[in-house]
This record gives C-alpha cells, sequence and structure tokens, in this order.
C-alpha cells in the first residue's frame, strides 16, 4: 500500500501556499543553541514579552508536593466555558510562560476560556523530569480545583515543539493515575517525540545540543516520559496533531497519529504544505490559517454545552 503526503495536507488556498514558500525562501534557516554558553547568549537577547490588556494573573500552584508558577487569562466577557493547560515551547531550555502571554490572551478571550500556562523548569539547569513534573502538578492541579476556581470542569491540553512532548507526556502520567478524563482535547503542534535517536526524525536532531541539555543523563531515552512515541497510547482523549511538511519532525508526527490511532483514539492530523518547524508562530497566512483550526477544534471540544 502507497500513500502521496500531499493527500494528508490541510485545505489551504493556493496563494497562501505560494506566500509561505515566498517568505520561507527569503528567511534565513535558524538553528538553536549549541553549546551552554551559546544558550545563556541566546536567553540574554530574548527581547521582553509583549505585554497584554488585560495582564496575566501570576499564580503558584502546588500539586504531588511540587509548587509552580502559572500565569493566568480569563475571558473579558463572561465566565469561563473550559480551561485550557498552555505548555510552551522552545526545546525544554530556552523561553517561559510569558512569551505565550498574547496569544493566550487571545485564545481566552476569543473561546471564553481560562488559559492555564505553566512555567516549567528549564534544562540544563533542571533537566528531566523537572519540566514532566512541573507539567503534571498544574494539570493535577486544575483536575481537582478547575470547577472551584473557574466554575468548569472541561479542560484541554496543548503546547507546541517541546510544548507538545511535554502535553502527551502529561496526558500519559494522568492517564496512569486514572486522572486522564476531565480532558476533553490535546491540541498538539509539531512534537518532539522521539529523543532516543531510534526513529528516522530522532535520527536527525541526535546531535542537538538540547537533547543532551534535557536528557543527556538519561541513559534509556525511550522511556515514554521522555520519548511519547513508544509509550502504550490507549485511553486518551481526542488529539489534533498539527505539522508542516518540510518539518524536520514530520515523520515522526506521523507516526505518532497511526499509533494513537491504532491505540483506539480519536486522532486528526493536519499537515500543512511548504512549512518547516514552527510555522505556527511566523508571519504568513498559512500559519493564522492552521491558529484559527487550532481554535475551532477546541471550541468543538472544550466549550460545547
Amino acid at each position: 500500500m502507497r500513500f502521496a503526503l500531499d493527500a494528508l495536507f490541510a485545505d489551504v488556498p493556493a496563494e497562501q501556499v505560494d506566500e509561505a514558500r515566498d517568505f520561507y525562501r527569503s528567511r534565513a534557516a535558524g538553528r538553536g543553541p549549541s553549546t551552554l554558553e551559546e544558550l545563556k547568549e541566546a536567553r540574554a537577547k530574548r527581547s521582553a514579552p509583549r505585554a497584554t490588556d488585560p495582564p496575566a494573573i501570576e499564580e503558584t500552584i502546588e500539586a504531588v508536593e511540587t509548587r509552580v508558577p502559572v500565569r493566568i487569562f480569563t475571558p473579558i466577557d463572561g465566565p469561563p466555558r473550559g480551561v485550557y493547560l498552555d505548555i510552551h515551547g522552545g526545546g525544554f531550555y530556552m523561553d517561559s510562560a510569558a512569551r505565550g502571554d498574547k496569544r493566550n490572551r487571545e485564545l481566552a478571550d476569543a473561546l471564553h476560556l481560562a488559559v492555564v500556562s505553566v512555567d516549567y523548569r528549564l534544562a540544563p539547569e533542571h533537566p528531566w523530569p523537572a519540566a514532566p513534573d512541573d507539567c503534571e502538578a498544574a494539570a493535577l492541579w486544575l483536575v481537582e480545583e478547575a470547577d472551584a476556581r473557574f466554575g468548569t470542569s472541561r479542560l484541554a491540553i496543548g503546547g507546541s515543539s517541546a510544548g507538545a512532548t511535554l502535553a502527551l507526556a502529561t496526558l500519559l502520567r494522568l492517564r496512569d493515575k486514572g486522572a486522564v478524563g476531565r480532558f476533553t482535547g490535546a491540541a498538539l503542534q509539531f512534537g518532539t517525540y522521539d529523543l532516543s535517536a531510534r526513529t528516522p526524525a530522532g535520527r536527525r536532531i541526535t546531535d542537538e545540543y538540547f537533547i543532551q541539555a534535557y536528557v543527556g543523563h538519561v541513559e534509556d531515552r525511550t522511556v515514554p516520559d521522555i520519548s511519547p512515541i513508544y509509550g502504550v497510547l490507549r485511553g486518551l482523549p481526542p488529539t489534533l496533531l498539527i505539522v508542516g511538511s518540510g518539518d524536520v519532525l514530520l515523520e515522526d508526527n506521523l507516526a505518532l497519529a497511526g499509533r494513537l490511532s491504532a491505540a483506539g483514539n480519536d486522532v486528526e492530523l493536519r499537515v500543512y504544505p511548504d512549512s518547516p518547524h514552527g510555522f505556527t508562530g511566523h508571519p504568513t497566512a498559512m500559519a493564522r490559517t492552521a491558529l484559527s483550526g487550532v481554535e475551532s477544534w477546541l471550541r468543538d471540544r472544550i466549550t460545547q454545552s
């Protein structure tokens, strides 16, 4: 049996594809820090996150004996109809919850959601399992407190790149604790699902410093908490997978979609043509289309009465 990749492409206008091609032709390819010194320099050069109005509520929550800073947005027009747990990307070693403030404020207002963003600890100062420990704590806090705090117990989770990896690892942890049932959906954008260098995409990124920073001390990196593609994937909420056809991690996102489906889960895969890793963060019409699609998908699953 043979499949053509373009049969999996999301339906986007031809002019958006042409614009994306032109944008990426004129854009120099980037790379992440390759040493600790470069990482520290890159962190220092990052611009300040954009302010939002109203701003995030900064709070430290606690669950499973773990204290975690979070940033909370609630809709400006009426009570929340659900809660979205956002896990930021950045290779497990960069960025912060605050860098997602603009998007999360827009998401809260557009979908009438409370959005809780996790400021998990970063590698290499805090290598695995610090990040998934923090994300699990935030998720369990919502399972226990969302109804009292926000007036709704309908939950969803999502993230991009490393954030998607952590979101899936969090769901696996909650599933094993019998606590995943409150989550009605997971929106995962171009996650890194193999850090063991055993899959096609995993082999392509095997020399990346972020892997050494995050799990360089771990001998077996096929444990699902690190590389979720190797996990037992049954019993998870409906999942949306977003990835670009030019993403270095494309094959592993395709493989994850197949494994999720084979395990009996409701999974939807959307592949966007001529788009690289991280494309939803770029100033293109295709990125806006993809993000609008994520909003519609979340609305269908978390805000239904």
